[in-house]
């Protein structure tokens, strides 16, 4: 049996190491055009993975236009502009947003709108519509009553907590 000097490096172990590297990078690319096609088939636009120490997130920009009928007129909704929004907000009718989306007050574009001021609304009854991550969530009121402001216009983003409408 030869040995091998006691200075010389040793050649074997780099050999295999060089062959997991390879072999590993390869897994990952396959994992990778796995994930991408896996995103086109499902129409998602990101997907994360974490399997044995690695992370993997695979994403697509997806740019979204929305193109509204020239011949359309939004309804005309009172907002009060005069009321400062501090005030608004310690209204104990308010009603604020529960998340942060795009603000409809009716069901597509030139339909009458779920509420105007002075409309009697009763607990339960669709206010708005918010538009989050294109789903459309009616927004209920949450007791009964007459609605007296409507603070946002139609179309218009809103962030949580931001007030929506007063109802007395």
């Amino acid at each position: 049996m030869a040995r091998q000097p006691e200075n010389s490096p040793a050649v074997t172990p780099k050999v295999h190491e060089d062959k997991a590297r390879e072999h590993m990078a390869s897994d990952d690319g396959a994992l990778i055009r796995e994930l991408a096609l896996l995103l086109d088939e499902t129409n998602l636009t990101e997907i994360e993975i974490e399997r044995a120490g690695l992370r993997v997130r695979v994403a697509r920009n997806i740019s979204v236009t929305a193109s509204v009928p020239v011949s359309y007129q939004p309804a005309a909704t009172a907002v009060a502009a005069a009321t400062p929004i501090a005030d608004v907000a310690n209204h104990p009718g308010v009603v604020p947003s529960p998340m942060v989306g795009t603000v409809y007050w009716a069901s597509e574009p030139g339909a009458r709108p779920f509420v105007e001021v002075g409309s009697k609304v009763s607990a339960g009854q669709t206010l708005v519509i918010i538009e989050a991550m294109k789903t459309m969530n009616q927004i209920p009121a949450p007791r009964a009553g007459t609605v007296t402001q409507i603070l946002v216009e139609d179309g218009t983003p809103v962030e949580y907590g931001e007030p929506l409408v007063i109802i007395e």
